[in-house]
């Protein structure tokens, strides 16, 4: 079958490998659709506990192959979503209850193949039934997942006022969940109009058009809401945008780091501030075990994901992929079709 195949970072092709086959309780997967993220570009450099050789990949969603002995929930011919993140359940994290950090952690496209290729192989337990979802919409549930686990950790307070900064695939996602879990009002800044008119038919109370500077960007925000909003969320994945979150942050309010920003990027703040003001400052990383609701979700139709996806490649154009999420301004969801 063909795959992405990473040899080191920034070095892949696409080649003929060995088909996956299922061992007791796991499922082969010929994948359909498989969504490209920030995350790929962060493990294109190497990034993010990437190990090499890798397969890139961890928003799939196909057919069912082949199963395992022992599995009984999936059949072959289904469609399936796969939650590519998987914990040990033995070492001592997860007998913390600290399954995102198991010790030995499971990451498909990560640290183990996933699904920019025509199959892959996954824990039974990970794959979810979804021949109730098009394929379009299934492929989501594994973003929509790890925004379902940013709910979790956010714990947001009935009635927060909300400032989501920048608009891709995963705040459009989140923004929709913040208004439908307790949120009072949610605004959204960022400097694309199209991304904003699509916040905006999704039901995101305010949008902000700003520039990319994220210093001008905070003055904009600061002169239209002086005593800052409850929550600030960064889903830019830039430093510099996050450095500004803390003064746009209203006393006894909360910054939230959704993005991931570069492993080595650093940014001042004030410990007086946080002190003074009793600010709190959260991070959300990835998720675990959070498929099923990020699925019925989907299934309820109150999270869209109408018009999010932007741009379809075949998987011998992975890289054209790659680039335009990185470096097109018209790209949102941009996805892998490996039957293409």
């Amino acid at each position: 079958m063909r795959a992405v195949v990473y040899d080191r970072p920034r070095s892949f092709a696409v080649q003929e490998v060995e088909r996956p086959s299922a061992g007791p309780g796991q499922v082969v997967v010929d994948v359909d659709r498989a969504g490209v993220c920030g995350t790929d570009l962060h493990l294109h450099e190497g990034g993010f506990f990437a190990a090499f050789p890798l397969t890139p990949g961890h928003e799939s969603t196909g057919v069912v192959r082949e199963v395992g002995d022992g599995v009984g929930h999936v059949r072959v011919g289904q469609r399936v979503a796969v939650d590519n993140a998987s914990a040990c359940g033995h070492c001592p994290e997860c007998s913390r209850g600290n399954h995102l950090f198991c010790e030995d952690f499971l990451s498909l496209g990560v640290n183990a193949p996933g699904g920019f290729a025509e199959s892959l192989v996954s824990p039974a337990h990970k794959v979810y039934p979804a021949d109730d979802l098009a394929a379009e919409v299934a492929v989501f549930a594994e973003p929509l997942a790890c925004a379902v686990h940013g709910m979790d950790v956010l714990g947001l307070r009935p009635g927060a006022d909300v400032l989501v900064v920048g608009a891709g695939t995963t705040g459009l996602l989140l923004a929709q969940l913040l208004l439908h879990g307790g949120a009072g009002r949610v605004t959204m800044a960022a400097p694309t109009a199209f991304k904003l008119a699509l916040a905006e038919s999704f039901g995101v109370d305010r949008v902000v058009p700003v520039t990319r500077d994220a210093e001008a960007t905070a003055r904009t925000l600061a002169a239209l809401q002086p005593g800052g909003f409850d929550v600030t969320v960064d889903v830019t994945g830039a430093a510099a945008v996050v450095a500004t979150l803390p003064a746009l942050t209203a006393t006894n309010g909360t910054v939230f780091v959704y993005g991931m920003c570069d492993e080595d990027a650093r940014i001042p703040l004030s410990p007086y501030d946080v002190f003074r003001r009793q600010l709190t400052v959260r991070g959300s990383f990835a998720q675990v075990d959070c498929m099923d609701r990020s699925l019925a979700w989907l299934r309820s139709g109150r999270i869209r994901t109408d018009g999010l996806v932007t741009h379809r490649f075949p998987l011998a154009e992975y890289g054209t992929a790659l680039e335009t999420l990185r470096s097109d301004p018209t790209s949102l969801k941009v996805l892998v079709d490996p039957t293409a």
